[in-house]
């Protein structure tokens, strides 16, 4: 077991819906590499231990265009965790380091969330995130296919329940 994983305070659980086809392994990639350079950097590591509370559980479900009509967040606190669940749209930069740049600014607008509920100080700097690996086809997705919906969803959009996704 290494330095990092010992001492880590970032729990990233990533996920996607599947309903136009398969899963955005990039993206999602992309989300994982900048969760883990948050946990690694001792900058966000210092910000972190001012919640007092020991991790924090960060779920992520992937949405495609017509199921991410509205972004939602849960924030629940469980003994010394914080379980922090988003849904986020699909990016729609692909060009190369475009996922990367979307997922950085995606994670850190979580945690502008988390900040603000929190009520804790400005977030530091976001480390450098490394590239994406090239074995993608292996990376562990939490993926679900989504029902077919009997209808045109409502124009006001609605929320996706996130805390039962990975159950």
């Amino acid at each position: 077991m290494d330095q990092q994983t010992l001492w880590a305070w970032l729990h990233p659980h990533l996920g996607t819906t599947t309903g136009g086809g398969r899963a955005p392994r990039e993206y999602v990639a992309a989300l994982r590499g900048a969760a883990r350079a948050l946990d690694a950097d001792p900058s966000w590591r210092k910000w972190w231990e001012q919640t007092g509370l020991l991790a924090c559980e960060l779920g992520i479900v992937v949405e495609g265009r017509l199921d991410h009509l509205r972004p939602s967040a849960d924030l629940r606190r469980l003994d010394d965790c914080l379980l922090a669940n988003f849904t986020c749209a699909l990016s729609a930069d692909t060009g190369p380091g475009g996922c990367t740049r979307a997922a950085v600014d995606e994670v850190r607008e979580m945690f502008e969330v988390i900040r603000q509920a929190l009520a804790l100080p400005a977030l530091p700097p976001v480390p450098p995130v490394p590239a994406l690996p090239t074995d993608l086809a292996d990376m562990p997705i939490t993926a679900k296919r989504l029902p077919e919906a009997p209808h045109e969803p409502e124009q006001q959009g609605h929320l996706t329940l996130i805390q039962e996704f990975f159950a």
